[in-house]
């Protein structure tokens, strides 16, 4: 079982930036696949990016790519989302998500099994 916390939300003007990360308890960090999710007031959870087993795979949402990136640190049993650019649209609660790593797609919400508890992220005008 994984367990994961999420950290590095809060109140950023637009323009601005914020690193998400997302620490996980357990023996098998490196053998899942991790994701990061949002969603904002009235809408669905949505995908963001996501990362493979070892980094060498990485996916993006077409609305954040070329401003955020994502990264990991197996020994650390640590994931990253780096968020520059931020806009006021980026604003909702961020989510970190596991997966056992099978090398299929990574933006589904429904194939993830672990899930944080969630930090909000603010981008005023």
């Amino acid at each position: 079982q994984v367990q994961l916390v999420e950290s590095g939300g809060g109140l950023v003007q637009a323009g601005g930036s914020l690193r998400l990360s997302c620490q996980a308890s357990g023996r098998t960090f490196s053998q899942y696949a991790m994701g990061w999710f949002r969603q904002a007031p009235g809408k669905e959870r949505e995908f963001v990016a996501a990362i493979n087993w070892s980094g060498g795979i990485i996916e993006y949402a077409d609305s954040v790519k070329g401003r955020f990136a994502i990264d990991r640190d197996n020994v650390k049993m640590t994931v990253y989302l780096q968020m520059d650019s931020l806009k006021p649209e980026d604003t909702a609660v961020y989510y970190c998500a596991a997966q056992y790593d099978i090398g299929g797609p990574m933006h589904e919400p429904r194939d993830y099994i672990y899930w944080g508890q969630g930090t909000q992220v603010t981008v005023s005008l």
